[in-house]
């Protein structure tokens, strides 16, 4: 029994740490999104969402029309058997547009 037990244990951490990054996930890709919505330079954009990225995640920015999209995705820490890849995105209307042309 106590087998079992050790082993519910330790993937109810495993949950708890994955949930942790896949919160950080979305935190660091609304912060890119909102960096970009600024019109911030691309580089200032990245550092933003990796600064509040996992650590060894991907982040991604790209814009399509009036909409900046930021995706973060990273892999879950842990053993191979429980490896999942975490993705987050954001998207934000570019200030850049609001009452005018689209650039």
């Amino acid at each position: 029994m106590l087998p079992v037990l050790v082993a519910f244990v330790m993937v109810l951490l495993w949950a708890l740490v994955a949930a942790s990054a896949q919160i950080r996930c979305v935190d660091a890709a609304r912060a890119g999104a909102r960096a970009a919505a600024r019109s911030e330079p691309e580089a200032a954009v990245l550092t933003a969402a990796r600064d509040a990225a996992p650590h060894g995640s991907r982040v991604a920015v790209g814009r399509d029309g009036e909409l900046w999209r930021v995706t973060v995705e990273t892999p879950t820490p842990g053993p191979a058997a429980l490896a999942l890849t975490l993705r987050a995105e954001a998207v934000a209307l570019a200030e850049d547009t609001v009452g005018g042309a689209v650039p």
